[in-house]
């Protein structure tokens, strides 16, 4: 068994999609996309139930591919919750696609979409359950409020940022001003990325060594 980062993503309204197999495709090609900038220990993949999951080695990298994935689902009229966990993972069938697998990990990140799926809850987008929960979940709870009050326009600015594109390389790929993105950023592009750096980098890292699993 491997301890790993788990996400369980599941798309919000999707029986309610006017072409549910537009929208099944266009997440299988946000999975991959994001899948080759955020290399985890297993790739994302769609699963049963308009479900997606992916494992990673890190809380940083679960949390950036699931952010990545709800911007660019956001941007073609569709929104992702993400239940994250942390533990050991099996694979009972590594030939099997989606994988056929069980253990702690997979639990965790299922408790979090339970917990989604509560009625004081139903705006809330992301949580976790695992060690070091109370800063993982204060954090998440702040970074997709901050995401929730963006433009359209901001969102795919804070999506390429996030992608490593300078605030330059922002208004060149989106044909916008210098200062508006410079303004974009302050009203919370920026928070966010930073932000997201800063957990990528480890900044819940040392919480999540230490501490001892939360529900």
């Amino acid at each position: 068994m491997t301890a790993v980062y788990t996400l369980i993503g599941d798309l919000v309204g999707s029986r309610r999609l006017p072409d549910r197999a537009a929208a099944q495709e266009h997440l299988a090609d946000v999975l991959a996309a994001v899948g080759d900038e955020v290399p985890g220990r297993q790739p994302l993949e769609a699963t049963v139930g308009d479900e997606v999951q992916g494992a990673f080695d890190s809380l940083g990298d679960a949390t950036r591919a699931g952010l990545l994935v709800r911007l660019r689902l956001l941007a073609a009229g569709m929104d992702l919750r993400c239940g994250y966990g942390h533990g050991e993972v099996t694979v009972l069938d590594p030939g099997r696609r989606p994988l056929l697998q069980d253990g702690p990990g997979w639990w965790a990140a299922r408790e979090a979409v339970e917990v989604l799926d509560g009625p004081r809850r139903s705006g809330t987008r992301s949580w976790y359950v695992g060690p070091g929960a109370e800063a993982a979940r204060a954090y998440l709870l702040v970074r997709d409020a901050l995401v929730d009050r963006l433009s359209p326009a901001h969102r795919t600015m804070l999506d390429l940022a996030l992608s490593g594109a300078s605030q330059a390389e922002v208004a060149a790929a989106t044909g916008v001003s210098p200062s508006a993105v410079s303004q974009a950023f302050a009203r919370g592009v920026g928070a966010v990325r930073e932000a997201q750096d800063l957990v990528s980098g480890g900044a819940l890292g040392g919480v999540a060594a230490e501490g001892e699993g939360e529900k």
